[in-house]
C-alpha cells in the first residue's frame, strides 16, 4: 500500500554541500516541519544531499534525515544512503529530481567556480537556486537572475552577506523604486572579533588563534585578515543593491595585518575603536560610477559602528528618498545562516 500523502503541498530539495551549514540547516529544517505544516501549509522532502569527500545520496523517495545526519556525523558515507551511483555533482543534480536546490558549498572569490555552474545547471532543469555562497552572486548574479526569470524559477541568497539578516530582501521587497547611494558597515565578523579580543590585551596573533580554536577563522586566515572576505560581500551588495557589477579585485582593500596592540590603545585613549570598514558610494568621477574600500578606520562613539563587537555585525544603507536605514546582526550562528536558506526557500515556494 502506497503511503498516504500529505494534506499540504511538499516540494523536494536537494543539498548540494553539507559541512556546518548544510547539517545545520537539515536540523532547522527538521526542528520546524510540523510548524511549516501548519504555517504557510508547505511540507519539505529532501530527495538528495551531496558533500564534497563523503560521498552523495539521491533517493525519490525521500531520505531518511535524522539517520543519515547521525550516520554522517560518525564518518560514514552517504553514498549508503542512495538508490543508485553518482560520479559527481553534474550528475547528483541531474538525476535528484528536485524542486529546488540549496547551495552551501565553499566560496571561491575568483571565479565563482563550482558552485556558478552548479546553480547554473539546476536553474536550467527547472529547480528554484538558494545559495549561501557569495561567489556565484558577486559572478553571476544578473546571468542566474536573468536565467531564472526565463525559467519560472528564483534565484535566492540571502545568506551570502550577513548570514540570516535580509539584508537583500530588504532592497528587493522593502525599497521599492528607491535608488540606493550607498552602504557602509562591519562585515567581516572575524576581523570584528579579533579587534576586540586585541582590545581587551592579547596580540593579533593571539586572537587569530582564538578565532580559529572556536572555529570562526580558517586554519589560513588570510582570507579575513587581508580583507578579501569584507571585498567580496561589498562586491555582493554593490552589484545588487546598488546595480553596478563589481568584483572583488575591484575593491580598493586593506586588510588589518598592520593594526598593532599600540595602535588598539592609542585608539581606546582617544575613546575611539579599531573596525574594518566596508563602504560604498556612488561617484561619476570613479571607474564604474562607484567608490569602494575595505579598510580600517577609527570609529568614535557618535557611530553606530563604534557599538558592534565580537562577532556581530552591521550594515547601514543609504538611499535618496529613506536616508540611512541600519541594520544589526548579533553574535550570527550556523543556526542564523540556516535560517536565511530555509527563508529563501519559503520565499520562492510562496
Amino acid at each position: 500500500m502506497s503511503p498516504t500523502p500529505p494534506p499540504f503541498p511538499e516540494y523536494k530539495l536537494a543539498l548540494l554541500g553539507f559541512g556546518t551549514v548544510g547539517q545545520t540547516f537539515l536540523e532547522l529544517l527538521l526542528e520546524r516541519a510540523p510548524h511549516l505544516a501548519e504555517d504557510p501549509g508547505i511540507g519539505f522532502r529532501v530527495v538528495g544531499i551531496a558533500s564534497g569527500s563523503h560521498g552523495r545520496a539521491v533517493n525519490p523517495a525521500g531520505l531518511p534525515l535524522q539517520e543519515l545526519l547521525d550516520a554522517y556525523r560518525e564518518g560514514k558515507s552517504l553514498d549508503d544512503f542512495s538508490t543508485s551511483p553518482l560520479p559527481d555533482s553534474k550528475a547528483f543534480i541531474q538525476s535528484c529530481g528536485a524542486d529546488a536546490l540549496v547551495e552551501t558549498t565553499p566560496v571561491n572569490y575568483q571565479t565563482g567556480e563550482p558552485a556558478l555552474g552548479c546553480l547554473r545547471e539546476a536553474i536550467q532543469l527547472g529547480m528554484h537556486a538558494v545559495t549561501a555562497n557569495k561567489g556565484p552572486v558577486v559572478h553571476g548574479y544578473q546571468e542566474l537572475t536573468n536565467l531564472a526569470r526565463q525559467a519560472g524559477v528564483s534565484f535566492y541568497f540571502e545568506s551570502a552577506v550577513m548570514d540570516g539578516a535580509p539584508v537583500f530582501s530588504i532592497a528587493r521587497c522593502g525599497l521599492p523604486g528607491a535608488v540606493v547611494e550607498g552602504f557602509s558597515g562591519i562585515l567581516n565578523s572575524t576581523t570584528n572579533l579579533i579587534l576586540t579580543r586585541m582590545e581587551e590585551g592579547e596580540t593579533q596573533e593571539e586572537a587569530i588563534t582564538y578565532a580559529q580554536s572556536i572555529g570562526i577563522a580558517e586554519s589560513d586566515p588570510s582570507g579575513d585578515v587581508d580583507g578579501w572576505d569584507a571585498a567580496v560581500k561589498v562586491a555582493a551588495l554593490a552589484t545588487v543593491l546598488m546595480g553596478i557589477p563589481l568584483l572583488p579585485e575591484q575593491v580598493d582593500r586593506t586588510g588589518i595585518r598592520g593594526l598593532t596592540p599600540d595602535l588598539i590603545h592609542d585608539a581606546a585613549k582617544e575613546g575611539k575603536r579599531w573596525k574594518l570598514v566596508c563602504n560604498a558610494v556612488r561617484d561619476p568621477e570613479s571607474p564604474r560610477g562607484l567608490k569602494t574600500t575595505v579598510q580600517p578606520e577609527m570609529v568614535g562613539a557618535d557611530s553606530n559602528l563604534f557599538h558592534v563587537s565580537g562577532t556581530s555585525a552591521i550594515l547601514e544603507i543609504t538611499s535618496d528618498v529613506l536616508g540611512k536605514l541600519t541594520l544589526i546582526e548579533e553574535d550570527p550562528s550556523p543556526r542564523t545562516t540556516a535560517y536565511g536558506l530555509l527563508a529563501d526557500l519559503l520565499n520562492a515556494f510562496k
